[in-house]
């Protein structure tokens, strides 16, 4: 972890993803319940219930984007502090996140990153869950350089067989960048 603050994530998914997201279009800034509450609304073509993807852009603010909207597409492009899937559910009008993991391909974000998440929503007035409810652990492969999803504590490359490092490593030295 920084010793300033949290980390920052930079985008290590597909170049092709990356190229295709645009800096000027960015996720909406949620920063209160009525801007969740407002955004909520015009989102007609998915259930409110269902997930939506997040990141937590550089200044501590909850970006949300459509479910299948790339991460780096909310993000405009941007490193973040957290990234993934979240979930809302309302209550006599007031929306709860439900459910929230750090399941973000693009970004790959470590469960560490929760601290940056939750003071995001804490800062717009958000109940949540005291942890990521579904946290994912990345991995990159030091032999194939391929980005892995650790299962089961089972620290393992899913494609070359080679072992994982136990810290997190994904924009390690020799890491592509977009």
């Amino acid at each position: 972890m920084n010793l300033l603050g949290p980390r920052e994530y930079r985008y290590v998914g597909p170049a092709d993803i990356f190229d295709q997201a645009r800096p000027d279009r960015r996720g909406h800034p949620i920063t209160s319940h009525d801007d969740l509450s407002a955004w909520l609304t015009r989102q007609t073509a998915q259930d409110p219930e269902e997930p939506f993807t997040y990141v937590i852009d550089l200044a501590g603010t909850l970006r949300l984007a459509p479910q299948r909207s790339e991460h780096v597409a909310c993000a405009g492009r941007e490193p973040v502090l957290g990234a993934g899937e979240i979930s809302f559910a309302s209550s006599r009008g007031t929306w709860t996140v439900t459910e929230i993991s750090n399941q973000s391909t693009g970004y790959c974000p470590d469960p560490s990153s929760w601290p940056a998440v939750a003071a995001a929503l804490d800062r717009a007035g958000l109940d949540h869950p005291p942890e990521f409810t579904h946290p994912i652990v990345f991995r990159r492969c030091s032999q194939c350089r391929q980005r892995n999803i650790v299962k089961d504590d089972n620290y393992v490359c899913a494609v070359c067989g080679n072992s994982l490092p136990t810290t997190w490593n994904m924009d390690s030295p020799g890491t592509p960048l977009p």
